[in-house]
């Protein structure tokens, strides 16, 4: 027999597979009541914090929430996300990353995590502000 917490785990995987840009856990939430799935917002939080732990899901800090993502590869990678629409590409930084260690080790520190995130306007935006 397959516990609640399994299937309601299932479906929240289901969809964040399904929704390629970056949703908030609210957004998931309404999504998933929509469609008549019984589940609580705190359970929404509890298992996107434990799938992006388990490095299933991407996460996107801006400065009013956290965004979420299915992770599309299992390489290190960084995100360039649009201000104006959203749109977000992911991009290997193996420069960045090379400073952050030398800078880390000059300072006395080794690295255990870090997030970079680059935000601008992507090539539609810019036209449509052109």
């Amino acid at each position: 027999m397959t516990s609640r917490n399994t299937v309601q785990r299932t479906a929240i995987i289901e969809l964040m597979k399904s929704t390629p840009e970056f949703i908030s856990a609210q957004e998931l939430h309404d999504q998933l009541s929509s469609i008549g799935q019984k589940i609580g917002l705190a359970t929404v939080y509890r298992t996107l914090t434990s799938l992006a732990n388990e490095g299933r899901l991407d996460v996107l800090r801006s400065d009013s929430e956290t965004l979420y993502r299915h992770c599309d590869t299992e390489r290190h990678h960084h995100h360039i996300v649009c201000t104006q629409c959203g749109r977000t590409v992911e991009v290997a930084a193996d420069q960045v990353e090379k400073w952050m260690q030398e800078a880390a080790a000059n300072s006395g520190f080794i690295v255990t995590a870090h997030t970079i995130e680059i935000w601008g306007l992507c090539a539609q935006c810019q036209a449509a502000q052109a």
